[in-house]
């Protein structure tokens, strides 16, 4: 799955060791939608490794790639929605090669010299 906004919060981290001794880091992130009305998301990062390299700070655009699941804990259901890949989204997208209309800002056309034909003009106003 995938989601698109605005980091809103990074959450203090958390860390632990497993049942087999294994340490461990988690931290928590909320994302917020540009939609007509905006979504948030709290999805979390897991692994000191992963935390590192994405690097996530508040105010960054980003495309959040993650995983959703649940899990029982004492006869309550819990979600879980980890991050497994994070692109930060630049200020200007590049256009596709083959996209339909050309970008916002790009220069105009000349315009065309309608005046320079020979031929008489025949509509009637």
């Amino acid at each position: 799955m995938e989601l698109a906004g605005k980091v809103i919060a990074v959450l203090e981290p958390r860390s632990g060791v497993s049942k087999t001794g294994n340490e461990w880091k988690v931290q928590e992130y909320v994302i917020e939608t540009h939609d007509q009305y905006p979504r948030k998301m709290c999805f979390d990062v897991f692994g000191a490794d992963k935390i590192a390299q994405f690097n996530i700070q508040v105010g960054e655009e980003l495309n959040v790639y993650f995983d959703v699941d649940a899990r029982e804990w004492n006869g309550r259901w819990f979600n879980s929605i980890r991050a497994w890949k994070v692109d930060r989204v630049s200020a200007q997208a590049p256009v596709a090669p083959d996209a339909p209309f050309p970008p916002m800002n790009a220069a105009p056309a000349a315009p065309v010299d309608f005046a320079s034909t020979d031929e008489k003009d025949d509509l009637p106003f």
